[in-house]
């Protein structure tokens, strides 16, 4: 049986879509099917009485410096070439996360979450303005008019904050957070312990 690991993830997240890239190889090498789970940070934040690292660490000296520095040789090790700050940073994420409840449930999620990250990290917008959102979807080949319709519906805000509780409740504290199986992992710096995380699995089948 093919081991399967849940991506827990929020487009706001710069280690999301770091993560996001560097998932394929991992898939590639281990055999994993990754689903992707979308949650809102902020609620996440909200629930755990977590801050982001810019609010969390502003006021230690070289410490946001060195993230800076981390990230860019997270960048350079998998050759993400495409990668730009976002100059909008932070963007409230909440319409772009309620689309990718709708991309999941209508079944166009890959290429909604593609083209989504592109347009925070690779050609940055100001992904919380409607009609930037449209426009950038719309440039992606997706019906922005409908999803932004869509995400409207009671029932994509319910899922939204249920993927959001339920996550939290199983010990998600920040984003990217990965299940596989029974065992959690944060950060893009995780990935490795996620790929041994399946290798362990399929040992034991």
């Amino acid at each position: 049986m093919t081991p399967k690991v849940e991506f827990h993830y929020d487009f706001g997240s710069l280690n999301s879509y770091l993560a996001h890239k560097v998932v394929p190889a991992v898939d590639k090498r281990a055999g994993a099917t990754f689903t992707y789970v979308p949650i809102l940070l902020g609620g996440v934040f909200k629930l755990t009485n977590n801050q982001s690292p810019i609010a969390q660490f502003k006021d230690i000296k070289n410490k946001l410096p060195y993230q800076r520095l981390e990230i860019e040789r997270f960048v350079k090790k998998h050759g993400l070439t495409q990668f730009k700050m976002n100059p909008h940073f932070p963007v409230n994420t909440i319409q772009i996360m309620r689309g990718a409840v709708v991309a999941e449930m209508d079944g166009f999620g890959k290429r909604y979450i593609d083209a989504v990250f592109h347009h925070m990290w690779e050609e940055p917008k100001k992904m919380d303005e409607p009609e930037i959102i449209r426009a950038a979807l719309d440039g992606s080949g997706l019906d922005g008019v409908r999803i932004l319709a869509r995400i409207q519906d009671q029932a994509v805000k319910d899922k939204l904050l249920k993927n959001t509780e339920s996550t939290v409740a199983r010990g998600t504290f920040g984003a990217p957070t990965f299940f596989a199986g029974d065992e959690m992992f944060f950060g893009k710096d995780r990935l490795r312990e996620v790929e041994e995380e399946i290798e362990a699995q399929k040992a034991r089948e």
